[in-house]
């Protein structure tokens, strides 16, 4: 009797795999980084624009807009907890979970279905505004913030991208239920019988 060979694994990680995995999502990662460094670059050029132009603490509008200063304003400010300053003073518990998001986001990506243009859409902007942010915190320690609307906290363009990201992504759950449940209820309906008799005879006539 022979002994029992030991088994051997097969290791299915190799970069010939990686490869292949990026030639076969190509378009699936253009679109997300596209996205990311539209919005990205957005957020970081307004942060630039505001720290170079605005006093700290300081609120501004052109000319033309003064009207609006009771409702909204920028107002330079800075943030080291999450999103419209809440949890201060966690930047490195922040900087840790934005990079766990980011990696979540481009691994799950090219695994979701293309047709599902909601939720891509809304991973590319949840990806957008954690890395948004992400640069602030490793290079500033500290997040940049300039948009005041009435008592509400001061956000950036990487906050917004965050929150209109979850809103399409609520939204694209809603529309996709109520598609799914027209299908189903449709698929329920008694269709016209043509085995009837005389059905030939009254559709010929």
């Amino acid at each position: 009797m022979e002994s029992p060979q030991p088994i051997i694994r097969v290791n299915r990680f190799s970069l010939g795999a990686v490869y292949n995995f990026l030639k076969a999502h190509v378009y699936d990662y253009l679109f997300l980084f596209l996205i990311g460094m539209v919005i990205i670059s957005l957020d970081q050029w307004t942060k630039v624009l505001v720290r170079a132009h605005i006093p700290l603490g300081t609120d501004w509008l052109p000319a033309g807009l003064a009207w609006l200063m009771p409702y909204a304003r920028i107002r330079y400010w800075y943030n080291s907890g999450a999103a419209f300053g809440i949890f201060k003073n966690g930047n490195l518990v922040f900087t840790v979970l934005a990079i766990i998001i980011i990696l979540l986001i481009i691994y799950y990506f090219p695994r979701t279905e293309r047709k599902d243009w909601w939720l891509r859409l809304a991973m590319a902007m949840q990806l957008s505004g954690a890395a948004g942010n992400l640069v602030d915190r490793l290079v500033r320690r500290q997040v940049t913030d300039f948009i005041s609307v009435g008592n509400f906290a001061i956000f950036n363009l990487a906050d917004a991208s965050i929150s209109v990201g979850v809103v399409v992504l609520l939204s694209g759950v809603w529309l996709k239920e109520r598609s799914d449940k027209k299908k189903a209820q449709a698929a329920t309906l008694p269709k016209e019988s043509t085995d009837e008799p005389g059905y030939d005879e009254a559709k010929s006539g």
